[in-house]
Formats: structure tokens, C-alpha cells, sequence
């Protein structure tokens, strides 16, 4: 008897670049000297050193922050839970970097590990003149300063590419034709290797699936997700108005296009820090809004996650998951006799809620959904998980 020909729902999700989980980090890369010590520190609401000298920061500090989502906040004020469990973006602090870096300048070799090892990058462009605050290069140029950074990481990909083809060739010469998964490895870190060379990031080509999955072997630091923070000056950022933006929008569009682009202030979001309890009369005399949210909320969809509620009087509680993760996977992460006995998933959204006040409500409005094991679970989902554990060992 023939195979069952696969149910269209159980096809696998669209692949990406990068890891696939939920333990992902962002990291705040810059040349020396352009905020990022000084942002991390309002994003964390810590105090770790921020001088004006490069390589202030030598080690990298890491720190996880609240998601801000209105969504959540609604949900506790509502249901009054003692336990409230946000969502957290994991957030690192990398040492500037110089030209040179892939050679071993500055603190090159030790920097280009530590954003190795996260997931996606802040790429902080500076845009405001302090004559207190040194550039490394003499002169603010922040178009300059981002061609910098991703020229070294380009060269940096390219040593590493070409170390690991080497290795790989070795693998096809002997086996040929018959590991279809090394030549097809190979052949994918060849064509990277001759993309970087032209000046492209890995991450701004067209890959098929079979070469995402050979690149997610190797996590190439041009491969991650950007994010570019224009940090300006406190007056600049209130009126809008900065010599540099124009450029740097005509240079992402020619050279990146598609990127996200986010404004701020590190002097006016380290004022805000300093004294919380006039944050607000603060913004609204100068008429503006802190970016910290957007910034923060960006960075996590970067990542490529997303999260669904699990709400009730005694806990509401954000669960992190990846995107395209199908309704077994995430009850799993609430506990994993839930993804073994998994039978379904009753579900409705916070819309529905916010509407009709209560789940029973809900229910008879006829917005309560009973979704199987192929439900693609959507960001702000609220969850009632139904699991058997002794069935789901039955066979």
C-alpha cells in the first residue's frame, strides 16, 4: 500500500538564517566612542562604565530586558495574578571595533567572537558632535564608521569560509557525488565566499532552503539580522532634524534596502534614566517620546521570535517561542508532558478578550477555537493546552 501523501499543514516552515530557539541574543555593535555603553545602560537600567576612551568596554556585559507590550499589561491589570511573567530580549554590550580587527587590531579577535556569539546586531551609527567625547577616526561619519564595521566582518567570514571549504573539499573529493549534504555544503560556502569577496553581506543574497541549511552550520556574523540606531544629540532628536539622517536613509536604501532605521537619543534617554520619577514631564515639555520600546520590540522580532499568553488569577505569563512554531512545540515550553500527550490547544485572542471581559463570554460569542497538532501558533495567542500524557503513549 502506498504512503500517505503529506497533509499540506505538515509541510516544514520556511527556513531562515541563523539558530532556531528561544535562548537568542542582540548585540550592540559600533566603532568606539558612539553611545553603546551609554544605550545599553538605559536599556538595562544599569550602570556599567561608559567613558571617553575606545575599548571602555573590554569584556561584554549582558543583560536581559523587559518587551514592552501593551497587550501583556492590559492582561495583568485584568486578571489581578500575583505571578506576571513578561517576555525578555537578551541584550549584549560589544566593544567597539576598529579597522583592522580581522587581523587582530584593537581587541579584534576577542570582538568579532562576542558578536558571533549573538544572533542579530544593533548597529549603532553616531550622528551627534561632542568635542568631550572622542571619535576614533577624528571626525563623526557614520556612513563611514558602518562601511568599517561590515568590511570586517565580511573579512572575517571570508577567512573562515575559506579554512572550513578546505575541509570540506577534502570530504567531496573522496565521497563525490555520494554525500549529496557536503557537496551541497561546499558548493553553498563557495558561492558565499565569492559574494563577500564582491563586498555582500551573506545576509542581503538569495539563498534556496538546502543552502540555509548549510549556512546555519556555520552562523556567519554577515548572515545576521541588522538593526541600525542612529544616536543623536538630545536637541536633534526633539527637533527631528540631524545633517546625517538623509544620508544614512540614501545609503541603507542603495546598500541594504528593506533595513530598519531607528532614531534616538542616548543623552535624552540617560536623562530620563537619571530621574524616572520626572520622566515624563520631562518628554512633555520637549514634545518628543522615548525609542526605548520600539527599539526593544524590533530587536526581538529580529530574532525571529514571538510569544502567546497563558492567563488566569493566579499567573499571566508571556512564553517565548520562534516563529512558524507549530501548537505541540509551544506546549512544550510550558511543559514537555504537554508536547507528549499533546491533544489540542483551545485558543482565542486578546482582542476577544479585551471585548467580552471573560473566557466564558468569549465562548459564547462563539471566538473560542479548537486548533490540532498543525496550528502555526501567531504572536499574542492566549492558551488553554488539553494533553493526555498515558494516550500519547499508547501506540
Amino acid at each position: 500500500m502506498p504512503p500517505k501523501k503529506k497533509d499540506v499543514a505538515e509541510e516544514k516552515s520556511p527556513l531562515f538564517l541563523g539558530r532556531f530557539g528561544t535562548s537568542l541574543k542582540i548585540g550592540i555593535v559600533g566603532v568606539p566612542n558612539v553611545g553603546k555603553s551609554t544605550f545599553f545602560n538605559c536599556l538595562c537600567k544599569q550602570s556599567i562604565p561608559a567613558e571617553n576612551f575606545p575599548f571602555c568596554t573590554i569584556d561584554p556585559n549582558e543583560s536581559r530586558v523587559e518587551v514592552p507590550d501593551a497587550r501583556f499589561d492590559w492582561l495583568c491589570n485584568h486578571f489581578g495574578p500575583p505571578s506576571r511573567v513578561p517576555a525578555y530580549l537578551s541584550v549584549v554590550d560589544i566593544a567597539g571595533l576598529v579597522r583592522g580587527a580581522s587581523e587582530g587590531e584593537g581587541l579584534g579577535n576577542a570582538f568579532l567572537s562576542h558578536i558571533s556569539a549573538c544572533d542579530a546586531i544593533y548597529s549603532m551609527m553616531r550622528v551627534f558632535d561632542d568635542p568631550e567625547v572622542t571619535h576614533v577616526d577624528g571626525d563623526v561619519d557614520p556612513i563611514r564608521d558602518t562601511e568599517t564595521i561590515f568590511a570586517e566582518l565580511r573579512l572575517k567570514d571570508i577567512e573562515y569560509l575559506t579554512n572550513n571549504i578546505e575541509k570540506v573539499s577534502k570530504v567531496v573529493a573522496r565521497m563525490g557525488d555520494k554525500d549529496k549534504v557536503a557537496k551541497n555544503e561546499y558548493e553553498t560556502m563557495l558561492k558565499a565566499k565569492a559574494l563577500l569577496e564582491e563586498g555582500k553581506d551573506v545576509r542581503k543574497c538569495d539563498w534556496s532552503n538546502k543552502e540555509i541549511e548549510a549556512l546555519n552550520k556555520h552562523l556567519l556574523l554577515t548572515s545576521k539580522p541588522v538593526i541600525y540606531l542612529i544616536n543623536m544629540s538630545e536637541k536633534d532628536y526633539c527637533k527631528k532634524k540631524n545633517k546625517w539622517l538623509l544620508k544614512i536613509k540614501q545609503y541603507l536604501d542603495e546598500n541594504d534596502p528593506g533595513a530598519v532605521m531607528i532614531p534616538f537619543s542616548g543623552a535624552l534617554e540617560q536623562a530620563l534614566l537619571d530621574e524616572p520619577e520626572n520622566a515624563k514631564t520631562y518628554l512633555e515639555e520637549r514634545k518628543t517620546t522615548s525609542a526605548l520600546s520600539k527599539i526593544i520590540t524590533t530587536g526581538f522580532k529580529a530574532l525571529g521570535l514571538q510569544y502567546f499568553f497563558t492567563v488566569g488569577a493566579d499567573e499571566v505569563r508571556a512564553w517565548t517561542i520562534p516563529r512558524h512554531t507549530k501548537a505541540p512545540q509551544a506546549a512544550g515550553k510550558i511543559h514537555t508532558d504537554m508536547e507528549r500527550g499533546f491533544i489540542k490547544a483551545e485558543v482565542y485572542l486578546y482582542d476577544d478578550i479585551v471585548e467580552h471581559k471573560t473566557e466564558a463570554a468569549v465562548k459564547a460569542a462563539g471566538r473560542y477555537r479548537m486548533e490540532g497538532k498543525n496550528y502555526e501558533m501567531q504572536d499574542g495567542d492566549i492558551v488553554n493546552i488539553k494533553f493526555n500524557v498515558t494516550d500519547a503513549k499508547k501506540k
